[in-house]
């Protein structure tokens, strides 16, 4: 073994020792048994991706652009590396090779997006159906089922046809909620004889936030000085955004149940994202903040999902900025939904933060929350290739338990869960395949969502991020979030050893 091959190995094993010291919590679990069989029958694994981070393809056979086409185009300095999701991972080309590397490893399912605007260019359908957008579909869809793994079919993942942004300013407009719903229904006409499980969008919080407050994800919108936007209001745009979506949600799952659940024998849902939050100290104010911090991010979507309103701390700090349910509206948004996918990624310290009297509003100041990653110099766990992404694994037990004893115990998809590392050009594929902190990383969730099963917590999948190394949005290619390692010259992708990890975990 060369000496740069050995200090990369000792560098690999000192994060994962790294991560332990940090939380040693973790290591309060026993892991040392853990493969499939032990967790329940029945019990899915697979991994996940979104169409604009993994297709490519963006002009052809009749795609129409979407605003991550438009906003990567004319805004590369926005992304890191400049680049954008032209090509992606080829996934569009490539598939049938993906499928079978999939099936090589073990996994059970498949989570993928459909690009709304390949399927509908114009965003409408009286713009007209792109059947062969419709063919490609169908041809992954006939793919994975041949070789037995099952669809988990994402309707929306952040990527709005262009022209629905031109036409009324995507889900700015309540206009949206009906041609999401004309979308989903082509969907389920389509696909759903063979797909069985609908996500209808995936984290509505992160397309608030990212895209209407922070300004850094399409449409790029925000108010001054909180981002480098042209336009935008961040003290209601991300309101009004987020409103719409539970809208367009609850259309779609409606039409879904009445008109094809029946015949199809499907279920549907949704998926959020939820980042928990540690009190910064034991303080009561803190504690306060930390409950505060995920009422505005978790509980922003997931009381109205249970409740058919938004969690009253929201409505006493937002005031009149933020939307109001009609009663019919309200009635619609309960309870629509067969299952929930939970994205879970990473934990925030949480303190007080008394806002100045001259503060600019805004969704991150609504909160009076000050989140950070560190806590007197100490992380509040190991760092990762990105700045918001430090291991937490208990935090998922902590999610998890919150959602049952707050949400009735619903039935939850881990729907994403990943680790990144650096896209770092000077290593050799070997060294670039190793990757152990990944493996640790996923062992170590999965100890915890297995104690969840065990306390009761009603999970039924397992999703990671993510099955290829893809574009990651405004990080471009400089991160690695796949189990698969992409050759992004020559789109050649080759197992890493999360990837062999995973299949030995699943085969055993």
């Amino acid at each position: 073994m060369s000496v740069v091959k050995i200090v990369h190995l000792v560098l690999d094993l000192l994060l994962v020792f790294n991560s332990f010291l940090f939380n040693p919590r973790a290591l309060d679990y026993d892991d040392s048994d853990l493969n499939r069989k032990s967790f329940p029958d029945g019990f899915v694994f697979g991994t996940a991706s979104s169409a604009y981070q993994y297709e490519g393809a963006y002009r052809e056979d009749g795609r129409g652009l979407s605003i991550w086409d438009t906003y990567t185009h004319q805004h590369p300095e926005r992304i890191v590396d400049g680049k954008n999701g032209d090509v992606a991972v080829n996934h569009y080309h490539q598939y049938k090779e993906d499928v079978a590397l999939m099936k090589d490893m073990g996994m059970d399912a498949y989570r993928f997006s459909i690009s709304w605007s390949r399927v509908l260019p114009s965003g409408k359908l009286s713009g007209g159906v792109n059947r062969k957008g419709i063919q490609f579909y169908n041809n992954l869809i006939d793919e994975l089922v041949s070789k037995g793994l099952q669809p988990y079919v994402t309707l929306f993942h952040w990527d709005v046809p262009q022209q629905l942004e031109d036409e009324y300013g995507g889900f700015l407009s309540s206009h949206i909620v009906l041609d999401f719903q004309d979308y989903a229904e082509l969907c389920y006409k389509e696909f759903g004889d063979r797909v069985k499980y609908w996500i209808t969008i995936n984290e509505p919080l992160s397309l608030s936030r990212d895209a209407y407050d922070e300004g850094k994800n399409a449409p790029g919108r925000c108010s001054q000085p909180d981002g480098n936007c042209t336009a935008g209001n961040s003290a209601t745009e991300p309101y009004i955004t987020g409103h719409n979506q539970l809208l367009a949600h609850a259309a779609a799952v409606k039409v879904y149940k009445k008109k094809y659940q029946g015949d199809q024998n499907g279920k549907i849902g949704i998926t959020l994202s939820a980042v928990w939050m540690v009190p910064f100290s034991e303080a009561k104010i803190d504690n306060e903040a930390a409950q505060r911090a995920i009422e505005f991010s978790y509980g922003w979507f997931m009381d109205p999902l249970t409740h058919g309103e938004y969690p009253k701390i929201m409505q006493s700090l937002v005031g009149n900025r933020l939307p109001r349910f009609t009663k019919s509206q309200s009635d619609m948004v309960k309870g629509s939904y067969d299952f929930l996918g939970l994205n879970y990624y990473t934990a925030n310290y949480a303190a007080n933060r008394n806002n100045s009297i001259d503060v600019q509003k805004s969704y991150s100041t609504d909160c009076h929350c000050q989140l950070t990653k560190e806590k007197d110099g100490v992380s509040i766990g190991p760092k990762t290739a990105l700045s918001w992404l430090r291991v937490y694994p208990i935090g998922i037990l902590n999610l998890l338990k919150y959602t049952k004893e707050k949400y009735d115990n619903p039935i939850i998809y881990i729907t994403e869960n990943g680790i990144a590392e650096a896209n770092n050009s000077t290593l050799s594929l070997e060294e670039a395949l190793t990757d152990p902190m990944r493996i640790d990383y996923h062992r170590r969730h999965l100890s915890f969502a297995l104690r969840a099963i065990k306390e009761g917590v009603n999970i039924k999948g397992y999703f990671a991020w993510s099955f290829l190394d893809n574009f990651e949005w405004v990080d471009g290619y400089t991160v690695r979030f796949g189990l698969n390692y992409v050759d992004f010259k020559t789109m050649k992708r080759y197992p890493k050893h999360a990837s062999i990890w995973f299949k030995k975990f699943l085969v055993q």
